[in-house]
């Protein structure tokens, strides 16, 4: 079962009845949210690479 489906019933949402998700990032020890940052480092989060575990463990 996915996030739109309830007991075989799927369930559609007009946009108006969506909300916008707040995405929050771990910046130097403390979470924030994403918007409340200024425009490089807007920028910066862009364009990050997340760390895989299991790649890395591949390479020892």
């Amino acid at each position: 079962m996915n996030g739109n489906e309830t007991h075989g019933t799927q369930i559609l949402l007009d946009d108006s009845e969506r909300q916008p998700c707040e995405v929050w990032t771990r910046v130097m020890g403390y979470h924030r949210p994403v918007v409340s940052f200024n425009i490089g480092k807007k920028a910066e989060h862009r364009q990050r690479r997340f760390f895989r575990d299991s790649e890395t463990q591949k390479t020892c």
